[in-house]
Formats: C-alpha cells, structure tokens, sequence
C-alpha cells in the first residue's frame, strides 16, 4: 500500500489496546470502547493483526472526527495510532 500513513517514531501514548487475534469487526468495536477511557488530545495505541483495521481505523477516525497518526508494521502485528479529538 502505497497510502499508508507512517506514524511518528516520536508519538507518546496514553493507552494501548490490544487488540491483536481479533477479527472484523472487533478492533474498531474495542477501539470505539477505549477511546473513551483517555483524554481529549491523548493518543491510544491500537495492536492488530487483521490486515482490514488498516482501512477501518483511518476512515473511523475520519468519520468520528479523532486524528489518525499512521501506523508502524511491526513482525506480526500492526500498531495504529489515534489522536482523541
């Protein structure tokens, strides 16, 4: 994908889920659940393994009005990065 949008190496985080062996629609369903448990300007970092958060996570945040920093690939897994609106 050439659209992926890399996070920062500098992001700090408030809270991790971990959402890693779960599959559609779950992440985004837990992500909508925790992102409630920080602050307005926090960030909450998503651990994945299902390949569609990559598409569901982005157009959430957009339609939620959070900010999506990008992601990083790590062996595995996938961690996203949301900024609470």
């Amino acid at each position: 994908m050439s659209d992926v949008k890399i996070a920062p190496a500098d992001v700090v985080v408030a809270r991790t889920l971990d959402a890693k062996g779960l599959s559609c629609p779950m992440p985004l369903l837990r992500t909508k659940k925790e992102i409630d448990k920080i602050n307005s300007g926090e960030v909450l970092e998503v651990l994945g393994t299902d390949p569609g958060s990559r598409n569901d996570l982005p157009g959430w945040c957009t339609r939620a009005g959070h900010e999506f920093l990008g992601e990083k690939e790590e062996t595995g897994f996938f961690c996203f990065y949301i900024k609470k609106k």
